[in-house]
């Protein structure tokens, strides 16, 4: 799984952290994508880390246990593209069929249906594919007359098609290896992924290619995070879970999650889908609307909120008016000290203080 990027797209949130760490709907993406290749039946995972914030990767998902895999760590350093990335884990996958995920990903149906095609086809390499609206923002498929996978380019000025990679690639070896081997950087500077399947379209092997079912969302801008959540919420929390306390006079509406040591107060109420994180504390005179992700640690309090993810250590006061669409990372504190025009909507980074 591919851990590494700057997220400049996501600044401020990741000035301190990397973006796959951003947690969705209860969890960081990458858990998403984590669990994903668990349930598909892929145990051993390499996870090849970045310049930003490594040690916090580490720090959360340790050996893998919890989640019931074996995890390896690989240092890229310096991302200089997605190949290089997929080069950096040549030994560990040594002569074995492969999986790359990107660890940004959301797919809601996941990859077991194509883990199992693969392994059965005996291709030298299988690219997921999913039609979007604007596919000059990913690599895009090139197709011949009889729909036969021809080519792939990398963010196109006038796309070949409005089918886009995916970010989850299956490969095997040594073909892979040996065309990141011959590749030079892109315009971007970068070893691309894409050149390096061409290069195996070139050589005359075996590239199939499958279109994905369900959503997929690649979470790269405050809006994909928001749109995750709300797609991550709709389909993996099918009925409201209570491991936490909702006192008396609070109110509980629609699908929602209140983890463990979570504590919803009374005169407050909670409308699902949502999520509250663990010994969070939903406090009197708030509301938390449809499509909210709120983390751990955090302290809401005569607060009206929806459609937004809450990251940990978050304090919100007296806010006042409705927050909506936002994003707020780890460690803010937000409250209100004076009488403000209606209308707030908030992507802030860790560690700010907001007082007004």
């Amino acid at each position: 799984m591919l851990h590494g990027g700057f997220g400049t797209r996501l600044r401020p949130l990741t000035h301190t952290g990397p973006k796959q760490l951003i947690r969705v709907a209860g969890k960081p993406v990458s858990q998403w994508a984590l669990e994903d290749l668990r349930d598909a039946g892929i145990h051993e995972v390499a996870v090849v880390l970045g310049e930003l914030g490594p040690e916090r990767v580490v720090e959360y998902y340790g050996d893998g246990s919890r989640l019931g895999l074996k995890l390896t760590y690989i240092y890229q350093g310096y991302p200089y593209g997605l190949a290089h990335a997929v080069y950096t884990a040549k030994d560990f996958v040594g002569d074995e069929p492969f999986v790359v995920y990107l660890g940004d990903n959301v797919l809601t149906e996941g990859i077991g249906e194509y883990v199992r095609r693969f392994e059965e086809s005996g291709a030298d390499a299988m690219v997921l594919l999913a039609k979007v609206p604007n596919p000059q923002r990913f690599g895009v498929a090139k197709f011949d007359e009889k729909g036969r996978l021809v080519g792939l380019v990398e963010k196109p000025k006038l796309p070949p098609s409005d089918y886009a990679l995916v970010g989850i690639y299956f490969f095997r070896p040594p073909h892979i290896f040996r065309a990141i081997e011959t590749l030079k950087p892109s315009w971007r500077g970068e070893l691309e992924i894409t050149d390096a399947i061409q290069k195996l379209i070139d050589w005359g092997l075996r590239v199939e290619y499958a279109i994905v079912r369900g959503w997929w969302k690649d979470t790269g801008t405050p809006k994909d995070i928001l749109e995750a959540n709300r797609l991550l919420l709709d389909y993996k929390y099918p009925g409201t879970i209570i491991k936490g306390m909702v006192e008396d006079d609070a109110r509980i509406e629609g699908r929602v999650y209140v983890d463990e040591g979570a504590v919803i107060r009374s005169g407050s109420v909670v409308r699902g889908p949502a999520y509250i994180g663990r010994n969070t504390i939903i406090g009197s005179n708030t509301y938390v609307g449809p499509y909210t992700s709120i983390g751990y640690n955090c302290r809401l309090v005569n607060v009206e909120i929806e459609n937004s993810v809450i990251m940990d250590n978050v304090t919100l006061e007296d806010i006042g008016e409705r927050i909506t669409g936002s994003l707020i990372g780890s460690n803010v504190r937000i409250r209100r000290r004076n009488t403000r025009p209606k209308g707030i909507r908030f992507i802030i980074g860790e560690h700010a203080v907001i007082e007004w």
